[in-house]
């Protein structure tokens, strides 16, 4: 839950939140795989046990022998990337997923459930709605 501010250091890396790090270490992951998300501007941070159960669903739901599906699966896993937290709880993103994100030095790193979002702050904001608009969607969405 919520959302907490990181630096990117001069060499591309950024500290994972020690809360964050804590629970990766309760999953006994100390590996994550970074993909951009496929809606926002944001690099989306999965432990590697999460990661492991979201590409056996979608691979139960494709037929590899279809091949617009064997591609959306590659697609998939080529965009994606595993990464290892040095003993410092540091990960190194890479150039191209930091201009993916169109990051600058200052990102947000923000939970979702089982995951955590990594964000340009900038953007992060920008893609915000306004209170009363958040609000009414989720009563909206709520109601279903």
């Amino acid at each position: 839950m919520g959302h907490i501010d990181v630096k990117v250091d001069e060499k591309g890396r950024i500290f994972i939140p020690a809360t964050y790090r804590k629970i990766l270490v309760e999953m006994g992951s100390r590996s994550i795989v970074l993909r951009r998300d496929t809606d926002n501007a944001c690099l989306i941070v999965y432990p590697e046990a999460v990661w492991n159960k979201k590409v056996e669903a979608l691979s139960e739901t494709l037929n590899e022998w279809d091949p617009e599906d064997n591609m959306l699966l590659t697609q998939f896993m080529a965009e994606a990337e595993q990464v290892e937290m040095d003993s410092q709880g540091r990960v190194l993103l890479q150039k191209r997923n930091l201009h993916l994100i169109d990051a600058k030095n200052e990102l947000l790193i923000v939970g979702m459930r089982d995951r955590f979002a990594i964000w340009d702050k900038e953007t992060f904001e920008a893609s915000m709605m306004d209170s009363r608009d958040f609000a009414a969607r989720l009563k909206e969405r709520m109601k279903r």
